[in-house]
Order: structure tokens, then C-alpha cells, then sequence
């Protein structure tokens, strides 16, 4: 520890808002009264003892004196460098303050105890290391700021205390810091108090540069992309001069292009919000290119464009007439639409409640009837623009919505897509397929559409993307579905369905002449005067060559047929011009696929044995006839109980149990032998065993089966069923039977048997197909048999089918 020594008396020389350590030479202004009086009155003491004149150096904070102060030496007196007259004083060593006295001249004179500051040799371990360390970072802060010189003499110091009193020199220090370094006696604590100030102020100039360094970088890549944006903004306006544009056109300036647009009120001041969002954000920023993207569509959508519907009535019904033959009740509904919208129009009724008269309609069918191709015809006939959109296969939610405008690569839903495309926001929609819309973790499309196709809610629809309110109410929405039963309730409830349930033979003739044929032949670089077909040949396409409800497989047909033709043209096998005629046929394409079971030899038809019946389903591509065999297996070999085969559903599973229930409870009142399905396994079997089949429909079928096998009687040939069975052998409605009549037909049957309670749906079966079918309506399943079995040969023993 230091001690304290030596009574001083000594003029006090105060140093307003400065702190002088030992070992500090520094020079003080004359012209200051107080410091010239302290040096004054030093001089005069020192004339009367040795050495040189004495003054106490005593720091003077907002007029308070330290306690301590520093001895000082004037160690010459003259002019400064501006010319003033000045003193030059070292400080020797640290005094402690005590009483005021008196003394010559007008200083105040104190007394004062010098301080002992010296402290023993050797330095102790943990002290050198303190001496090592503080010169190690005078040393790294006396490089950064280029003062090599002075590091040679921070080096040679080795006294403790003149080391400590060094860092007075510091100008990082306060002038609190340095009197606490003054008022520290003891050198080894001042040291510690020294190296932890320097140490400090290097770990704030590490931070402070690593600062500068991130701001600088930062306005240098500013200043850089300022450079380039200007150049860039040079070309462009050198190649606008080039192309001959107006200097004023500025496709940026957002805002005025948003005051000029015509814009709905609400729209209108989304896009102000956004375009002043944008002004506020930096070239840098990603929201900025988010910013532009979006007014970019909200721009380009069409909010005021409409097209004028076409209100002839009569020739809107000549195009839909002209352009797709059959498909009555779509042409109606179109018609009905159109007579309502002319009007409404006329009484002043276009928007009522904020909602125009759009529609949404549902055309439910196989495929090939024309579904999508009658929505494109529907828009010509309104005279409004056409847009198909493809939901098949569409799983992702925002497809409909869009996506929010976070994301990168935010598009908007596919509806927004199709009215920005068709350029007016009372265009024809067409969602193709949207009985194919599947949902997974993404989303429910199907979901996403209930809005969308809802009357009394499209008006004010919201996309994700935009997220303003766009008005869907005057779109005419026109869905296409094979299958009604794939879409959700909630979605097909909010559509008006129509169904196109195929086409009849006529009709496929009438279709394959007037439009089929003319576009196959200019596909195949024929002309109408070189080759045509003759209307037996086009019907024998139709009946014998395709069944289908549509008309695909026969266009394809048709056009096969003029490959033929064209190609034997070109090897000079035939001559043009060329009549197509039904025999001439099987010589091109090949022989019939489909020929009717009446037609067939009586030996190979399916109905040649008991225990098979000709059925009628409905599938996903229509109408079809469906064949029930039914066997016994050996009592010997074969076990007991009922065996179904032809992949079928649980709904056509308990309509066999069903049949043969009956049957068993029933067999002698209808003179079956029951008997031999006591111990006697009953197999059935539904051909075409790789397509699922399920629902009731096949009940009655499966019962005649089981009668025919039983009693040996066939089931006529020409007879096809449809209905329901119930345990007491009543015959339930069924649906379909548009379809399915109209599957008999194709197939070649000429009597159909359907429950009576499916009477009214004849109705819809077209009249040409009626006039060729015999239609029964029955009530119990004892009318089926009479009406579906052969009577049976006389003194014949039937043949029963057994199944080992």
C-alpha cells in the first residue's frame, strides 16, 4: 500500500473541467488570472529556496475542488504557439489536500501531503502479469490510431505507478474516469483501474467498427444499386427514343394508372392502400415486387366490361339447334334462361338485390354426349365470351381460391383466372370434370366451389389473392359431370341439375352425317364430293361397330374408315369419287364388334341354357346390359350355401340373398323344385368380373336366373330387366331407366321389363326408341317370370347347369 509523506505548502493553480496525472507535462495560458497568480506567487517562493517554482495542480469541477492534487514543476515560462504567454508544467506526484494558508502573491496557498507511491522490487507474479497486460493493449489501441512512436515509451515504462498515470493521456476518458485515477493512491489498484478503462474502450471500438463497417457496406451495395438503377433507367429511355414512344409514358407510375382505371369504389381504394404501401417501401424490399404483381391483376381484371347478351330467342335456339342434334332438355333450359334474362332486362329487373341472373347448371352424363362441347355452344348462342376451366384431377384448394399473397409465386384462383381471360365479367364458365375434383392435405377444391356456385352468394365472392369482392352473379357456370353420386351433396345442391343420358341410334346417325362426317373429311384431306357414306352404312357404324351412349368411338370410327379410303387412294386401289355403303364395310374396317344377341346363332347366344338373364345397368359410360348366370354344384362334390363371383357390391350381394330367399319360401307356389337347394351349393356369377358392380337394380334378373335354373326353362332372348326385389317378391323402383332403355336398344333387345313405379320416367326415353321396345311395367316378380321365361318343351327334361 502507498503511504503518505512530506508536508507540503503550495499555490494552488485550479484546472476548470481538467485532470493532470504525475508524469504529465502540459502547457497552461497566462492570460487566465488564477493560473497566473499561482505561477507568480511559485516563482517568488522559489527565489528563496532551490529549485525550481511549485505549484499544486488541482482539478476543479463546477467550482468544487478535488481532494487531491498533483505537484507540479514550471518548468519554463514564454509564448505558446498563438503567441499567447504560457507556462509549461510536469507533474511530479499526487498531494493530499488539507488546510488553506497563507503565502505571497494573490494564489491560494494550501498545505498538502505528498503521496509515497513506490512500491517494493521484484513485482510479484499477478502484478507483472497486470504490467504485461496493460501494455499489451496501450499497445493494440496506440496501433489503430497510428501512433507508433509513442509505443516504444509505453513499452520502456516500468514503474507501476508511472504506468497507471500514463492512461491520463488517454482522450477516451472522461474526466470523472481520470480523477477516480487521481484519487486512487494505491499503483497496483490505479493500474487494475487503468487496464479495465482501456479494455473497455477497445471492446466499445470493436463494436463501433464492426457498425460502421455493416453501414458502410450497406451504403456502398445503396449506392451501387442507385448507380445501376440509373443507368438502367438511361437505356431504357434510349431505347424508348428508339422505338419512336412518347418521353412521357411511365408504365410504373402506379397511382396514376389505378385514378385512371375504372374501378369499382371498394376495388378502387384496395389499389389506392396498396400503391401508397408501395411508395412507403424500399427498392430492396420483397413487398415491393408482392405490391406490384397484385395491382398488375387487379388492373387487368375486366370490373365494368360486359358483353350484350343476345336476346333472339329464336336464333339463339337455331345455333344450339345447328351445332349439337339431340340433348332437347339442355336446349330448353338454355332457351328458358334466355326468355327470363329478355325480361327481366325489358322491366328494368337486371340487378335485384346486388345479384344479376347468372345460372349453374349441371350436365350430368356418359362420356362422348357432348357436354363440353355444348357449353362452347351455349356462349354463342348468348353472344358472350367462352372459358373452360379443367378441374379433373385438382386437388389443391387455392386452385379455386387462389393463394394468399405471402406465398412466392401467389397466383390467383383459377375463377379469377377465367374471368381476367375472358375479358368480361358475364362470361360462360366451363368446369370441365368437376366430379373428378379430388381432395388430400391441401385442401377440399370441391369445398372451395360452394361459394363460387352459389347463387345467392357469387356476388360477393373473395379470392385469396385479390381479397376484394368480385361479382361472380352474372356468370352463367356450366359443370360437366359423368357421375352424379361423385359430387358432394352440398355442391350438387347448389346446381341445377341436367342430365344427358346418351344419344339414340337415329340421333348418332343424324349427328354422324351432319357434323362428325364433315370434320373427319377435311382431317383427312378428303372433300364432301370425293367420298360419302350412305346413311345404312352410317347406322351399321352406329349398331354394329360401336356401342357407346356418346359418339366418340364412332367418330373414331368414322375417321378410321377415311384413312382407308384415302390411303387405297393414294396406292391406287381405289378410285375417287367414293360411295361408303354398309356392305363395303367389313372389306375396310373390319367385321362387326358388336353384333345383338337375337342376331346371334340360337346355339351361341348366352341365354341358350337356364340359369342366365339379360340385365340393365347404368355405369359411368352409360347405360349396359348386364348377363346373371347362376349353376348348382353337385350335391356330391360341391358344399352347401350361395357363392357370388363378378366383383361385386355389398348392395348386390344382399340382393342375391334376397332371390334365393325368395325362391326358397316361395318354390311351390311357383312349381320350382326347391328341393335341390337344400343340400345343393348355388353359385352366381356376373361376367365382366374386373368391373366393380353394386346396387339393387339386379335383384329381379338374379331371381329369373335362379327360376331358369331351376326349372330348366330359358329366359327369352330378346328380354332385358331392371328392379328391385323384396322378400315378399315385390318389384321396387330403380333409376336409370333412360339410360338403360336406351342401353336395350343399342343392344338389340325389343322387351324391357321395369317396375311400375318407373312408369313416369318413360316419359323421358325419346319416342323412336319406345316405338321398338315393348315395355312392360310390373308389380311382383310373378309377373317377371311369366313375361321373361320360355314355356317349357313338352316331355323334355330340362338340362340344369352344374358346377363341379
Amino acid at each position: 500500500m502507498a503511504s503518505t509523506s512530506t508536508p507540503l505548502t503550495l499555490p494552488v493553480l485550479p484546472l476548470d473541467g481538467e485532470v493532470v496525472l504525475p508524469g504529465m507535462v502540459v502547457p497552461l495560458d497566462l492570460s487566465d488570472s488564477e493560473v497566473r497568480a499561482a505561477v507568480e506567487a511559485a516563482q517568488a517562493a522559489a527565489r528563496s529556496t532551490p529549485g525550481k517554482p511549485r505549484v499544486l495542480l488541482v482539478p476543479r469541477i463546477d467550482g468544487t475542488y478535488a481532494n487531491t492534487g498533483v505537484l507540479g514543476t514550471v518548468e519554463q515560462v514564454g509564448r505558446l504557439a498563438d503567441g499567447d504567454p504560457g507556462a509549461l508544467i510536469r507533474g511530479r506526484g499526487r498531494v493530499r489536500i488539507g488546510a488553506g494558508t497563507t503565502g505571497p502573491g494573490a494564489a491560494l496557498w494550501v498545505e498538502g501531503t505528498q503521496v509515497d507511491e513506490t512500491v517494493p522490487e521484484p513485482l510479484p507474479g499477478h502484478l507483472a502479469e497486470l504490467v504485461k497486460e496493460y501494455k499489451a493493449l496501450a499497445t493494440a489501441w496506440l496501433r489503430k490510431r497510428g501512433a507508433w512512436q509513442v509505443v516504444d515509451r509505453v513499452q520502456a515504462i516500468d514503474d507501476v505507478s508511472a504506468l497507471a498515470d500514463n492512461s491520463g493521456y488517454s482522450p477516451f476518458l472522461t474526466t470523472d474516469q481520470k480523477i477516480e485515477l487521481l484519487e486512487t493512491a494505491d499503483p497496483v489498484a490505479r493500474l487494475k483501474l487503468a487496464t479495465q478503462q482501456l479494455r473497455d474502450h477497445l471492446a466499445e471500438q470493436d463494436v463501433a467498427e464492426s457498425i460502421a463497417k455493416d453501414v458502410q457496406e450497406g451504403v456502398d451495395k445503396q449506392q451501387r444499386e442507385f448507380l445501376l438503377r440509373r443507368q438502367l433507367d438511361a437505356v431504357r429511355k434510349e431505347l424508348r427514343e428508339l422505338n419512336g414512344e412518347q418521353e412521357g409514358e411511365e408504365s410504373d407510375d402506379y397511382r396514376t394508372r389505378v385514378e385512371a382505371a375504372d374501378l369499382p369504389g371498394k376495388v378502387r381504394e384496395a389499389a389506392l392502400k396498396e400503391v401508397d404501401k408501395l411508395e412507403r417501401s424500399s427498392d430492396q424490399s420483397p413487398e415491393g415486387s408482392w405490391i406490384r404483381t397484385w395491382l398488375d391483376t387487379v388492373l387487368e381484371m375486366p370490373w365494368n366490361e360486359r358483353t350484350e347478351d343476345a336476346y333472339d330467342i329464336q336464333g339463339a335456339q337455331a345455333v344450339l339447334d345447328a351445332e349439337h342434334s339431340g340433348l332437347e332438355d339442355v336446349k330448353e333450359r338454355i332457351t328458358e334462361y334466355l326468355a327470363v334474362r329478355k325480361r327481366r332486362t325489358d322491366r328494368g329487373l337486371g340487378v335485384v338485390g346486388g345479384r344479376r341472373g347468372g345460372a349453374v347448371l349441371a350436365l350430368v352424363g356418359p362420356p362422348g354426349v357432348g357436354k363440353t362441347s355444348l357449353g362452347e355452344s351455349v356462349a354463342h348462342a348468348m353472344g358472350r365470351k367462352f372459358v373452360r376451366v379443367a378441374l379433373g384431377g385438382v386437388r389443391d384448394e387455392a386452385e379455386i381460391r387462389g393463394h394468399r399473397r405471402t406465398y412466392v409465386g401467389a397466383l390467383p384462383g383459377r375463377i379469377v383466372r377465367a374471368v381476367k381471360e375472358a375479358g368480361s365479367m358475364n362470361p360462360v364458365v366451363l368446369l370441365d370434370e368437376i366430379d373428378k375434383v379430388g381432395s388430400d392435405f391441401r385442401g377440399d377444391p370441391a369445398a372451395a366451389l360452394l361459394e363460387v356456385l352459389d347463387p345467392a352468394q357469387n356476388h360477393t365472392f373473395r379470392d385469396h389473392y385479390l381479397e376484394v369482392e368480385l361479382d361472380l352473379s352474372d356468370v352463367v357456370f356450366l359443370a360437366t359431370a359423368n357421375v352424379l353420386e361423385a359430387i358432394p351433396e352440398a355442391l350438387a345442391d347448389r346446381m341445377e341439375i341436367v342430365r344427358l343420358d346418351g344419344y339414340t341410334e337415329d340421333e348418332k346417325v343424324v349427328i354422324a352425317r351432319d357434323h362428325l362426317l364433315p370434320r373427319q373429311l377435311e382431317r383427312a384431306g378428303l372433300g364432301e364430293d370425293e367420298v360419302t357414306i350412305d346413311e345404312g352404312a352410317l347406322r351399321k357404324l352406329a349398331g354394329e361397330y360401336t356401342r357407346e351412349a356418346g359418339v366418340r368411338t364412332l367418330e373414331r370410327s368414322v375417321a378410321r374408315l377415311l384413312r382407308k379410303v384415302a390411303a387405297q387412294h393414294e396406292l391406287g386401289e381405289r378410285k375417287l369419287p367414293f360411295t361408303v355403303r354398309d356392305e363395303d364395310l367389313r372389306d375396310l374396317i373390319g367385321r362387326p364388334h358388336h353384333v345383338p344377341e337375337s342376331a346371334q346363332d340360337p346355339a351361341e347366344r348366352r341365354t341358350s341354357v337356364p340359369g342366365v338373364a339379360t340385365g340393365l345397368a347404368v355405369t359411368g359410360a352409360g347405360g349396359d346390359v348386364l348377363y346373371v348366370e347362376a349353376s348348382l354344384s353337385d350335391p356330391e362334390t360341391g358344399a352347401a350355401g350361395l357363392t357370388l363371383t363378378g366383383q361385386l357390391g355389398d348392395v348386390m350381394k344382399e340382393s342375391a340373398q334376397i332371390a334365393l330367399s325368395f325362391l326358397r319360401s316361395h318354390g311351390a307356389e311357383l312349381e320350382l323344385p326347391v328341393a335341390d337347394l337344400k343340400d345343393r351349393g348355388v353359385h352366381i356369377h356376373f361376367p365382366a368380373g374386373a368391373v366393380p358392380k353394386d346396387g339393387p337394380s339386379a335383384g329381379i334378373t338374379m331371381t329369373t336366373a335362379l327360376a331358369s335354373l331351376l326349372s330348366g326353362r330359358l329366359v327369352r332372348t330378346d328380354v332385358a330387366m331392371t328392379g328391385e326385389v323384396s322378400l315378399t317378391g315385390r318389384v321396387l323402383p330403380i333409376g336409370g331407366v333412360k339410360q338403360k332403355l336406351l342401353a336395350a336398344h343399342r343392344a338389340g333387345v325389343t322387351t324391357v321389363i321395369i317396375p311400375k313405379r318407373n312408369e313416369p320416367d318413360l316419359d323421358d326415353v325419346p319416342a323412336e326408341v319406345l316405338d321398338k321396345l315393348d315395355v312392360h311395367a310390373v308389380t311382383d316378380v310373378r309377373q317377371v317370370l311369366e313375361l321373361a321365361l320360355a314355356p317349357a318343351t313338352a316331355g323334355a327334361t330340362p338340362e340344369v347347369p352344374v358346377a363341379a
